[in-house]
């Protein structure tokens, strides 16, 4: 994809507003009586938006924090702090039966199109699930009705309307998971890693898809990935993520052409070129040591232990996520 202004991107409306999430998972000592002796801080303190119309990739090692991230935006995990506003509504207060109404705004495409379709259910029930559980359409007539628009939507023959996910490749059960998706005419979906489990012939008609259906049906995708040459391709912008915390986001170009955090520069490096003449003179930048544990991470800047540049300072205070261009965020103070 070669336009980054569509889908109404352009218009510059947020649609979602993350401000300094922070999602700790507790851990406890003990059998009868347990203790809470420490955290793993999964996502620390992170903040971004997400236009309507867009799509931003959250992308990073594995570990991160970017599916947990995802999973908190949607309030399946409540967040330990900070705030998640989606048109306008701050989600982390509400509780219920207001929360379940924002749900049907809000929905995700998983990871595992093998682990997250109910083997016992037929593709037609798990994709009107969705509609029972809201009440919507409560006639059965008008719910297969609409459960086979949205399988020819999503390139599936509705005569398969009875069929089990088993009987299915794994392509075309990621295309059940977001017909399943589409069900209650979301505006955001979370998609976790949509393609990662797909064989690579079939990656490219899945995204491909996605974008078809952005652009009819005015979707707006937060798309965690860790493959970056389709998050070049499918991805307004892209935020990047390292042990828990957002460390540069940009619009997809500028990142990916002028990358600006040594750990975005370190990244990129190890993205192959399809150009042997290129591939060969470009510098490949190797991280020494391990990411650290998100049970203790260091002090200062997360990235010191392993930043080829860190100064003094890295290791006394946290940087702050500042804008050094326009729409163009780095939390780095080698950065100017």
């Amino acid at each position: 994809m070669t336009d980054n202004g569509k889908s109404g991107a352009s218009k510059k409306e947020i649609i979602l507003q993350v401000s300094n999430l922070k999602k700790y998972f507790p851990i406890t000592s003990g059998i009868v009586i347990q203790r809470h002796v420490g955290d793993v801080k999964a996502v620390d303190d992170v903040s971004f938006h997400v236009y309507r119309g867009e799509t931003l990739g959250l992308v990073g090692e594995s570990g991160c924090g970017k599916s947990t991230t995802g999973r908190t935006v949607l309030q399946l995990y409540r967040p330990t702090a900070g705030t998640v506003q989606f048109e306008g509504i701050e989600l982390s207060t509400l509780k219920g039966e207001d929360l379940r109404k924002m749900r049907r705004r809000m929905q995700m495409i998983f990871q595992d199109p093998y682990a997250s379709l109910n083997p016992r259910m037929t593709v037609g029930r798990i994709i009107a699930e969705p509609l029972q559980v809201h009440r919507v359409l409560a006639g059965s007539k008008e719910r297969q009705e609409r459960v086979e628009y949205l399988m020819g939507k999503v390139g599936l023959n509705p005569y398969f309307i009875n069929r089990y996910p088993h009987e299915f490749s794994g392509g075309q059960r990621q295309r059940i998971g977001i017909a399943r998706a589409l069900a209650l005419d979301p505006a955001l979906i979370v998609a976790d890693e949509p393609i990662s489990a797909l064989d690579v012939s079939i990656q490219a008609q899945v995204v491909n898809l996605m974008e078809e259906l952005q652009e009819e049906l005015g979707l707006t995708y937060l798309f965690i990935a860790h493959d970056l040459s389709m998050v070049r391709h499918i991805c307004d912008r892209v935020a990047v993520m390292y042990l828990g915390k957002i460390v540069e986001v940009a619009e997809t170009e500028e990142l990916y052409t002028n990358p600006l955090h040594p750990y975005t520069q370190a990244l990129l490096s190890a993205v192959p070129v399809p150009d042997p003449v290129v591939e060969q003179q470009r510098k490949r930048i190797i991280l020494k040591g391990d990411v650290p544990s998100p049970i203790n991470p260091p002090k200062g800047c997360n990235f010191n232990t392993r930043c080829p540049v860190a100064v003094d300072v890295c290791f006394g205070e946290d940087p702050e996520l500042k804008e050094v261009k326009p729409e163009h965020w780095v939390s780095c103070y080698r950065v100017d």
